[in-house]
């Protein structure tokens, strides 16, 4: 129940299906988006926010999150300093910039992806939602 303290999970922010939103959004936990947003996301690198777009969602702008959920489409790079999934629907027009990535079959992304390495050395996972152009990316194209 709304309220209760026996809930489970994290604070989830909602943006529905007949809204759109213009500007930047800074998140630090969980964001569902079933509209569209013009403008980046980006999450605290200190964070484990989680970003996630539905099937009908759009985002025009860059994302930056620990991890990241995308059936929708995505018009912008993301930045994904832990996990990334590309569910089937999920289209991105810019490139992924991941340490893990999930990909399922009918995924297109219409950009680079670029491996960011996170070893002991490296850069740091705050390094890669911080920086606008990680140096040390591998780099695979798919097509």
């Amino acid at each position: 129940m709304w309220g209760s303290e026996n809930t489970v999970g994290k604070n989830v922010t909602l943006i529905t299906a007949k809204a759109e939103i213009q500007g930047d959004i800074r998140i630090s936990e969980a964001l569902q988006i079933e509209g569209a947003v013009k403008g980046n996301i980006l999450a605290d690198p200190d964070s484990s926010a989680e970003v996630t777009i539905g099937v009908k969602g759009i985002v025009e702008g860059e994302i930056r999150a620990p991890h990241i959920v995308i059936n929708g489409e995505v018009k912008g790079d993301v930045y994904s300093s832990d996990h990334i999934t590309l569910n089937k629907n999920a289209l991105v027009t810019g490139d992924v910039h991941y340490t893990m990535m999930e990909m399922v079959m009918g995924a297109k992304v219409n950009g680079k992806l670029l491996h960011v390495p996170t070893e002991k050395g490296s850069k740091s996972k705050k390094d890669i939602l911080t920086q606008s152009n990680p140096l040390s990316a591998v780099t695979a194209e798919t097509k």
